[in-house]
């Protein structure tokens, strides 16, 4: 008993900081990525916010130069500071990009960079985007499994072991054709068939999991396929909605990939931004779920080939159909059940189908009528 009672004192010694406040104790957990991390002792539902004070949070994001994430950062950088959101990629970005707000090199596989980048700039909170896409994945599975999975697992050590509230995107392509496709809930069987997908269900999993084990404040959205004009197409499925802009105001015409009657949820990007945000910023308490459906519209490649031309008459569309991404397309959900975000945290789309081709010609081609009158 006295031995005890001294390894008591000396222990409560060590956990109390100069300040006189107290540090949670950590226990060693068992290695998931590809470094050590710790559980606290004291594990409850923590999460990387404000915590009443009147600090912004300071944010993260990896794989910050694909379709999202620099339209993340310019968000999250009116709301916050342009000094508190830092980008990261493995690509060297553009001299707009560099100069419009803190940016650094970061290989989400490389645990000890991003956990030095972390620490060194006091991170709060964690959007990890960095992943291989569904038809860029299908052609490289090894890389898809070591950037989707390997880098998950990082993400959510460090996330664990800095105390970070953390966002990791999922998708339409998380479900299966054995999935229940119009309207598709937010629980439900998934069984996708791709690497993608499967990647995407695994950090679904493992989020709630560390959520539920560790109380790490892990939060996700799954993404219905996203519209932007200011991005290059990444290798998604979905991403004929995108290249039918650019081929329109070039060419007069658009080559399809995908069969006429293909109808899939999507969103215009300004929407899943702040649909983003608002999760963030959601009370943990609101939210009765750590993975939600968001939607705005669904439609299919002849519906928007009509809108587009009631603003361009002369365009024309035509189908060459890529079998790969056709069956892709088929095992995906038709329309997402959103009614869960819209009643727990308030989500409210803003873009339908003809708001969205008049924004996405308007800023294409700012000379044509379209913008002209808008």
């Amino acid at each position: 008993m006295p031995v005890l009672r001294m390894l008591q004192r000396v222990m409560g010694q060590m956990l109390q900081s100069p300040a006189g406040g107290y540090r949670a104790a950590f226990l060693p957990g068992r290695v998931l990525g590809t470094s050590s991390w710790h559980i606290p002792a004291d594990a409850n539902f923590h999460s990387g916010s404000l915590s009443g004070t009147d600090r912004p949070p300071r944010v993260l994001i990896t794989g910050g130069l694909g379709q999202l994430g620099v339209g993340l950062a310019t968000l999250l950088r009116e709301h916050f500071g342009t000094d508190n959101v830092i980008l990261t990629d493995i690509r060297k970005p553009s001299d707009q990009v560099f100069h419009s707000g803190p940016f650094i090199y970061s290989d989400v596989l490389d645990y000890k960079n991003l956990r030095e980048i972390v620490v060194n700039h006091r991170i709060t909170w964690l959007i990890h985007y960095g992943a291989l896409l569904s038809a860029v994945g299908e052609t490289n599975v090894s890389l898809a499994k070591a950037v989707n999975i390997t880098g998950l697992h990082n993400v959510l050590d460090i996330a664990l072991e800095h105390n970070l509230r953390l966002f990791v995107p999922s998708t339409i392509g998380a479900f299966g054709p054995t999935s229940p496709r119009d309207p598709t809930p937010d629980l439900c069987i998934q069984r996708p068939r791709t690497i993608y997908g499967v990647s995407k269900v695994h950090a679904e999993l493992m989020g709630e999991y560390y959520y539920y084990r560790y109380g790490l404040d892990f939060r996700c959205l799954r993404y219905p396929g996203i519209i932007s004009a200011d991005s290059e197409p990444g290798g998604g499925t979905t991403d004929y909605a995108v290249q039918i802009f650019h081929d329109a105001i070039k060419d007069g015409k658009y080559e399809c990939y995908l069969k006429p009657s293909t109808r899939l949820p999507m969103m215009y990007i300004d929407d899943c931004l702040r649909a983003t945000l608002e999760v963030m910023e959601a009370p943990a308490e609101s939210l009765s779920l750590r993975t939600y459906n968001i939607n705005a519209m669904s439609f299919c490649p002849e519906e928007l080939a009509q809108e587009v031309l009631k603003h361009m008459p002369e365009f024309q569309i035509t189908y060459k159909v890529d079998s790969v991404r056709q069956a892709i397309a088929e095992s995906w959900p038709m329309k997402f059940d959103d009614s869960n975000a819209r009643k727990d945290w308030g989500w409210k789309h803003d873009f339908d189908l003809p708001e969205l081709v008049t924004t996405m010609l308007s800023f294409l081609d700012p000379e044509s009528r379209v913008a002209q009158a808008n």
